[in-house]
């Protein structure tokens, strides 16, 4: 997707490119001159096995490394630095267990091992490459032996909680006999532990001291963590800062916490995702309070920063059988002072022709062959302040769905929906409102000129982690409307849809994660031919069972044409493989049917397809790439499909 938003700007160093000997490279010492002494900067480190990332640590901690651009005056200047280089790489060193470490610098012979006042022959030594060259400098490491853990211990403090008890220490801390003594491994225990009591609605533990003893002789380290839990306490009351021109009601009624709440940083996490829904808001800064109220509970504090209010998009999809389809759309996110949202989008898109004829070269094609659809959509969040909101959706189609092979329909209509939704909290829902549709189908039972009206009633259930690519819980929406029908057909029916998908991660980086989908559809009270064609139930495309042209899975009538039907059955089952962080396999298999009878009849045919995804992972959504083949084709099924968009395939 690509949208109207102009980006910061950023400069373009042309010295950080050596491209053809053009361009400076900054790796290059300075030139030689008569007021300056620049110098070559050089590590080496024998055989350390980690010899790459030490000097990675040592290039950091250098000052002579951080400044070699900026090359000294004289020779006393550059001895200077040297000396004082020594003890922050020997404390880069330390870090990483090498307790023994000895680190020495040397110019043309001249060395310095400690810091201190360096000796009064490095800085002589470094003049004499004055207007002649930049001066050698070499920082000889000898890292020494790797220094292990011995005893782990995690202590309490001073304020003991005798219900503040850890049954696995070490598998929290993730410190154990035997791993390297590195402060790295230290920071990343100290976090565990916070974390962990974090966890338990304790929001104000801290390591309060780390007590490393080493023993040089036996190169290991025994170390205590001193760890003060604090209390348990609850979430207290949240406090809204700063939200721009969003009403603070707006932000508030997204917040379904209550003081008291048992504290969570996950729940934390999820209000800050939920606040984030609002159009309106572009970013949710939370911060938590430094002490407890009088209640025993810790302050929140909320400030939100808006969206540019509005914004202009444009997507696009294809696939070989479905053909392309274009999309663009304009949305103001704050309409009326009140985070109202307005969007307005139009599609256009291929139409298949379903007639028997073929476009075999551009003279061939018509303005018929092109679908089209405009839709607006407004929502105004949190009426009176409250967690309902109004949504009011309005949109007219022209549309052809099948193939030459096996017909199909043809569609115009327009429909307004106007629903409230009421939010039980960030992950389920409910809706209910009021849908007028009016317009005309005709397919191989006919012409219908229709006008209905209904109730929609719906709810929505999720509890995954993301939008465009889920690795974690389930995603769960159903819904039943009567309608009453009025023109050809008069006969009132009850449509109902419902639709389930899970995601397991079976690794704690979500590398490899399991996804599953099962859609059912049901009509009551209508025979077919009274139904109109784009109510009845269709199966195929690139969100259903993939590798079948899209709605072209139903029953057949005369003239082995597609009716669609009155239920439906869909499922599909996919696992994703991340190869490395940008590049991810997802073989597939897909099924489902719609069927003439009003509940799905396994005993008829189930088409399959199976097939193999590519997945670019990009910051904003996964690329999704599906190559598909039916498994079980009928005649005139493409022997493979190919389908490219963002997102995942549910």
């Amino acid at each position: 997707m690509l949208v109207a938003e102009t980006p910061p700007a950023r400069a373009f160093d042309l010295s950080s490119l050596d491209v053809f000997g053009l361009f400076g490279s900054k790796e290059k010492p300075p030139v030689v001159s008569a007021t300056t002494l620049p110098y070559e900067l050089n590590f080496e480190l024998g055989d350390a096995s980690d010899a790459s990332a030490l000097t990675r640590n040592l290039q950091d901690a250098s000052l002579l490394y951080r400044l070699r651009q900026d090359a000294p005056p004289d020779g006393d200047t550059l001895a200077r630095r040297a000396s004082a280089d020594i003890d922050p790489m020997l404390d880069a060193l330390w870090a990483r267990g090498y307790f023994n470490a000895q680190v020495s610098i040397a110019v043309d012979g001249a060395v310095v091992s400690q810091a201190g006042e360096p000796p009064p022959g490095f800085a002589a030594a470094a003049e004499r490459f004055r207007n002649r060259a930049p001066a050698p400098v070499v920082v000889t490491v000898n890292p020494g032996p790797l220094f292990t853990l011995r005893n782990v211990d995690i202590v309490a403090g001073e304020k003991r909680d005798p219900t503040a008890v850890i049954a696995d220490p070490a598998k929290v801390s993730g410190l154990k006999p035997g791993d390297p003594a590195s402060s790295a491994s230290l920071r990343a225990a100290q976090a565990a532990l916070v974390d962990y009591w974090r966890a338990h609605s304790r929001p104000l533990a801290k390591v309060v001291e780390i007590r490393p003893v080493v023993d040089h002789a036996a190169k290991i380290m025994d170390v205590s963590l001193v760890v003060d839990p604090g209390p348990v306490a609850g979430f207290g009351e949240f406090g809204i800062g700063e939200t721009g021109d969003i009403p603070e009601a707006v932000v508030r009624s997204f917040i379904y916490l209550e003081p008291g709440d048992p504290y969570s940083p996950k729940e934390l996490a999820d209000t800050r995702k939920s606040i984030a829904t609002i159009p309106a808001v572009g970013a949710v800064r939370m911060r938590e309070g430094t002490a407890l109220d009088a209640r025993g509970n810790l302050p929140i504090f909320v400030e939100v920063s808006e969206r540019p209010k509005r914004v202009v998009g444009f997507s696009a999809r294809y696939s070989t059988i479905d053909g392309p389809a274009v999309r663009t759309y304009w949305e103001h996110r704050n309409l009326f002072g009140g985070a109202e949202r307005l969007r307005v989008e139009g599609d256009l898109f291929f139409a298949p022709r379903i007639d028997g004829t073929k476009i075999q070269r551009f003279g061939d094609f018509l303005p018929s062959d092109l679908g089209g659809r405009f839709a607006v959509g407004f929502m105004k969040p949190a009426l009176g302040g409250s967690r309902n909101d109004l949504l009011i959706d309005a949109v007219g189609t022209r549309e052809r769905v099948g193939t030459n092979r096996y017909g199909g329909y043809t569609a115009r209509y327009v429909n307004g929906t106007a629903s409230i939704r009421h939010r039980f909290s960030d992950s389920f829902s409910v809706q209910a409102g009021l849908e007028v549709e009016r317009g005309q189908t005709s397919d191989v039972l006919g012409q219908v000129d229709y006008l209905i009206a209904g109730v929609p009633l719906s709810l929505r259930y999720d509890s995954t982690d993301s939008l465009l690519d889920p690795t974690r819980g389930i995603r769960l929406t159903a819904s039943v409307a009567p309608y009453a029908a009025f023109g050809d057909t008069d006969a009132p029916f009850l449509q109902s849809k419902a639709s389930l998908s899970g995601y397991y991660s079976l690794d704690e980086d979500s590398r490899y994660v399991l996804a599953g989908r099962i859609g059912l559809g049901s009509i009551a009270g209508a025979d077919l031919g009274d139904i109109p064609a784009t109510r009845r139930f269709y199966a195929g495309g690139g969100g259903s069972v993939r590798g079948y042209a899209y709605r072209t899975l139903s029953p057949l009538g005369p003239l082995d044409h597609l009716t669609g039907g009155r239920s439906l059955f869909e499922a599909s089952a996919e696992a994703r493989i991340k190869i490395t962080n940008t590049i991810g396999i997802v073989p597939f298999f897909d099924a489902g049917m719609a069927f003439e009878s009003q509940v799905p009849n396994f005993k008829e045919r189930l088409q399959l397809a199976a097939g193999l995804g590519l997945r670019y992972y990009t910051p904003i959504g996964p690329i999704r790439v599906d190559v598909a083949a039916p498994l079980n084709p009928r005649k005139g099924d493409k022997p493979v499909a190919l389908y490219i968009s963002i997102g995942q395939a549910f």
